[in-house]
This record gives C-alpha cells, structure tokens and sequence, in this order.
C-alpha cells in the first residue's frame, strides 16, 4: 500500500508541475518536449525486460553506451542546425546529401509508425486477450487504417494538439514508476534480495543487438526540423536538454530494473515490463497500459504526418501527402503481418541509423568547409561509420 501511494504521489506531484501554466506555455520547455516526447517513448517500455535478460548485470553499462551514441550524433545534429544558421551556402555535395537524409528520415518514419502502432496493438492485446498476436496484429492493422482515414480527410492539426497532454501524463507515470521502482529496489537492498542475472548475448552478438536497439533512444532529431517555430539557438539549447533529461530516466530506470528481477526466457516480450512492474505494485500495470497506449498513438500521429509532410516537400508538392499515408498504411501493414515488433525494432533501427550517419558525415563536410579542427572533422566521420556499422550488423532480439 505504500509503494501504491509513494507512486502515485510522485506521479501526481509530476503532473501537477507539467501542467502548469507557467511550465506548459514556456517556449524553451515547449522546444524541450518534443525531442524529449520522442526519445522517451516506446522504447522505454521495452527496453528493461530485454537488457535485462540479453546482457545481465551489464544492463546499465549498455543503457549508457545506447545514450552516449545519442549524445554522439546529437552533437552532430546540433552542428548541423548551427551550420545552416550561419548564413553560409553549403557546397552542392552537401546539398544533394541533405535531400538524401531527408529522404532516409521519410523512410524511417514509414517504418517507425509501424513499429509505434505494433507496441499499441500489443499492449492492447494484453487488456483484452493476454498477449494474442493475432488480435494485437489486428489491432494494429485497424489503427493503420484508422490512421489513413484521419490523414485522409485532414484530421491530423487536431490530434497533434493532444501531444503535449499526452507527453506529460507519460512523463508523470515515469516519475511514478521510478519512485515504485526505488522503494522496490530499496527493499531488495534491506533484505539481501539484489540478483546478478548472466548475459545471454555476449561479444559480436551482443554489440548487434546493441545496434538494433538505437532507435528506442532515438527521437532527438526533431529539433532539427523545428525551425519555423524556434531558432537556431533554442532549438540547440532544447536538443540538450531533452538528451541530458532522458540519459538520466533511462540510466535510473535501468539500474533499478536490472537488479531485483531474475532473468527467464518469458520476460522478453512486447509488454514484458507488464509483468515485472505487477511483482512492485498493484497500480503500476495499469499505469504503464495508459502510457503506453498514449505514447504509442500519438507519436504515430506524429510521425505520419512528418513522413507525409517531408516527402511533399522533398518532391515539390507533385506527392500529395494522402498518397504517401496510403504507401505509409501498405507498408505498415505488410509489416505488421510478415514480421514480428523486435524485427520491425530492428530495420527502425537501421533506417534511424543511416539517417545519422548521413547527417554525421554532413557535419564533417561542413566543419571541413568551414576550417574547423580536424579532430571534429574526425570525430564526425567515426560517427558515420558508426552509424553505417549500425545500418549493416543490427539485428532483432531472438
């Protein structure tokens, strides 16, 4: 009864903090919520059981690798945003590289609204029918056409503006599940009751899993695309923030799941955390379900209309942006049937991570244009074959 209550007072207090007027209409926290919403989204709810059963006692060390990538190819981004704000005309090079990026993030949004509206038809499924593919794939399918209809008839503006309510009710229930989370662990410390799980995915196998896991910290590249709303600066400080913010509830998160539960073969599942949240509280289960549905639709919403909105820009307008929600929703459903959600995880994955290659490998030419120290210059060009190393060797939990 006093984990029920310490969550949800924690939760509460959270919410009550977001949703207030001087916090909610604050353009800097406004600029922080939607990288920060990205990042911490699905993935968050998948990531425990998996690093827990994959890499053992090692799980926080792997958390703050995924994170430190991120922060990597932040940092390339956020030049990026710099460099085009400086006034100064890239070389055509670089231009044709830019519409390529471009054309990579459309792509890798068509698969992550897949990937998004998989987790809500899993999640759904375990409401209704405990953890039924058939009814989660069928659930999912109808949010995709549900999906078309909405964008179809232009009913994205008014969804969107459900993101920010939506952001800081998951942010809410996170602060409630950490504070379970450490009275839980607190108690396990007391009574001698910490485990070290083994690894069961070591050396090459365990840097490819690590590979097809970026896209769950992925999310920060928003803030690159946010320029008619935000300047240069905000947009770079926000980008920060959102990172520092989210490094700190994963790392925490991670820490305070990875000691206190044994490692079986049941717990890698979609709503794996479902069942190892029920051993901490009574309320917590229902309390991920909500946050799960919410961060799973809305950022659906989100990244469809930003697939349907770039690939119009990219082409000039000759694609209307109803066609590409209809090769969006054929896509997703040829997904949804053919592959299962860590599979789909994956080629998210690689998608994200060729499009922060490309925009690593922009950052080195540019700073080179630019006279920067050749140790950025360097420095960029790793991340690009970093990012290629992702795009080639991920693969999905097995």
């Amino acid at each position: 009864m006093f984990v029920d209550i310490a969550i949800l007072a924690a939760a509460l207090a959270t919410g009550a903090i977001l949703f207030r007027p001087s916090v909610a209409s604050n353009p800097f926290w406004r600029a922080t919520v939607t990288p920060l919403a990205s990042i911490i989204g699905s993935g968050f709810l998948i990531l425990a059981p998996v690093l827990d059963y994959g890499y053992g006692g090692w799980a926080p060390v792997v958390m703050a690798g995924l994170c430190a990538a991120a922060w990597a190819f932040g940092s390339a981004i956020r030049f990026n945003i710099a460099a085009l704000n400086d006034g100064l005309d890239d070389t055509p090079g670089a231009t044709r590289l830019e519409a390529l990026a471009s054309w990579t993030l459309a792509l890798a949004y068509f698969v992550s609204v897949a990937y998004y509206l998989n987790l809500f038809g899993a999640f759904a499924a375990r409401m209704i029918s405990h953890d039924d593919p058939l009814v989660a794939r069928s659930i999912t399918s109808a949010l995709l056409l549900l999906i078309l209809a909405i964008g179809s008839t232009r009913g994205f503006t008014a969804l969107e503006r459900l993101e920010q309510v939506s952001v800081s009710v998951k942010l809410a229930i996170i602060a409630g599940l950490l504070a379970g989370m450490a009275l839980f662990f607190r108690d396990r410390v007391v009574h001698d009751g910490l485990v070290a799980n083994p690894v069961h995915v070591d050396g090459w196998s365990g840097l490819a899993l690590a590979f097809g896991l970026i896209v769950t910290v992925q999310g920060f590249e928003t803030s690159r695309y946010l320029r008619e709303i935000y300047d240069a600066p905000t947009r770079i400080r926000s980008m920060r923030l959102a990172q520092v913010l989210a490094t700190a509830i994963y790392v925490a998160y991670i820490v305070l799941m990875a000691y206190v539960f044994p490692a079986d073969d049941g717990m890698v599942s979609e709503t794996g955390v479902i069942d190892m949240t029920a051993r901490v509280s009574t309320i917590l289960p229902a309390m991920l379900m909500v946050a799960a549905l919410s961060a799973q639709f809305s950022a659906a919403i989100a990244d469809t209309g930003g697939s349907g909105g770039l690939v119009h820009e990219l082409t000039r307008g000759r694609v209307r942006q109803g066609m590409t929600y209809a090769a969006l929703t054929a896509g997703g459903l040829a997904m949804t049937w053919l592959f299962d959600v860590f599979a789909i995880i994956s080629y998210a994955s690689r998608a994200f991570a060729l499009y922060y290659g490309l925009q690593a490998l922009l950052a080195a030419i540019r700073a080179g244009t630019r006279k920067a120290q050749w140790a950025r210059v360097a420095f960029y060009l790793a991340l690009a074959f970093l990012a290629l190393a992702m795009t080639v060797f991920g693969r999905p939990v097995e």
